[in-house]
């Protein structure tokens, strides 16, 4: 079956997906059928999934009601966390069996905070002992300001799922906050085997933009084939850090790699195989986060190939080198890809404590 050739080929599947219906097996692909079924070993969340999961639900109705009184960001952090606390409990057994690598939820910070560094740390301590489990992931934006959180979070102990990372540069430096975080967490006498990470790289987003520019300019020869070739990049990088003398001092203590998450891995462009942005990346020690459609087409149809990357590295930096010689430039798509991706998750926050504060009136 699929979901166990992915996962011995080391990839773990999670679902890109959460809603009170999935939890409470209303939905017809609900979580606890997911898990048993399907092979999901854990759930990323973010503003635009919580704003389809709750605007317009009969079932956060008596929550919300039992709320009043209460602001609507309170409203809306206790309907979020509670999802995610009852998610966490679903996979209590798979973060166990794991030993903390798998089973993972993630919930991410307020959106509005992703330039501000203190107030992210802050909102992700709270966050995690609101959550209250201990296979909760915290979700904190790639920006500048947010990667001295990331190390600050991961120094005090917390899980942290790094999001919104297009770039080779920037993830670069999102591995090396991790590590400078472990370093802390070390200092601390924390128990290094505890922390874990994951971050995430964006996939579908790239081609979308880069796509449009190769049209532009009469290219077809590289469409499609720019997102996965960044990703092949991204995974080299990992391979490459995580192999340093710096980072095996802290594994001897007993620290794991922060993995790399295949995030954004929906296919948009219908010319392209459903399955593209899971069949090209497998290898081990990765997350492939998916949209409930692209995990019902892969386990479907998809292919597995345990050497989906480590084949591909050399072709991948040709096919970088082709895009910058016609004069296309990925880091400026990527910068601008990163603060799109930024304002549509507070845009998706602020219509949805919108929605909620109409519901309370």
């Amino acid at each position: 079956m699929k979901q166990h050739e992915i996962l011995t080929a080391g990839t773990s599947i999670w679902l890109d997906d959460l809603s009170r219906s999935k939890l409470t097996g209303l939905d017809p692909h609900s979580l606890p059928h997911r898990i048993k079924n399907d092979g999901v070993r854990g759930v990323t969340t973010n503003p635009s999934i919580f704003g389809a999961a709750i605007v317009g639900a009969d079932e956060y109705a008596a929550d919300i009601a039992s709320l009043s009184g209460k602001s609507v960001e309170e409203v809306v952090r206790t309907l979020t966390t509670d999802d995610v606390r009852v998610a966490c409990d679903l996979f209590e057994e798979i973060y166990s069996a794991s030993k903390g690598v798998d089973g993972r939820v993630s919930i991410e910070v307020d959106p509005r905070l992703a330039h501000k560094t203190q107030e992210t740390i802050d909102e992700g301590l709270a966050l995690h002992a609101l959550v209250g489990r201990p296979n909760v992931m915290i979700k904190v934006p790639a920006t500048k300001a947010g990667l001295p959180a990331i190390s600050a979070l991961i120094g005090k102990g917390v899980s942290v799922n790094v999001t919104l990372i297009f770039s080779n540069e920037r993830y670069s430096e999102v591995i090396d906050a991790f590590i400078a975080g472990m370093v802390q967490a070390k200092s601390a006498g924390l128990d290094l085997s505890s922390i874990h990470s994951v971050a995430s790289f964006f996939i579908s987003r790239i081609d979308s933009a880069v796509d449009k520019e190769l049209k532009a300019v009469g290219n077809e020869d590289l469409l499609g084939k720019v997102a996965v070739a960044n990703a092949h990049r991204a995974y080299a990088l990992f391979l490459e850090k995580f192999s340093s003398a710096s980072w095996k001092d802290l594994e001897a203590s007993g620290a794991l790699v922060q993995r790399p998450l295949w995030a954004s891995t929906g296919v948009k462009d219908p010319a392209y195989s459903d399955t593209l942005y899971v069949d090209t990346l497998v290898a081990p020690h990765t997350v492939n986060t998916m949209p409930q459609s692209t995990l019902d087409a892969f386990l479907d149809h998809g292919s597995v190939k345990s050497d989906a990357i480590t084949s591909q590295l050399e072709k991948a930096s040709q096919i970088l080198a082709s895009l910058s010689a016609i004069g296309i430039s990925l880091g400026e798509i990527t910068d601008a890809l990163e603060a799109d991706g930024v304002k549509k998750f507070e845009d998706a926050w602020i219509s949805l404590l919108a929605d909620v504060k109409k519901v309370m009136v």
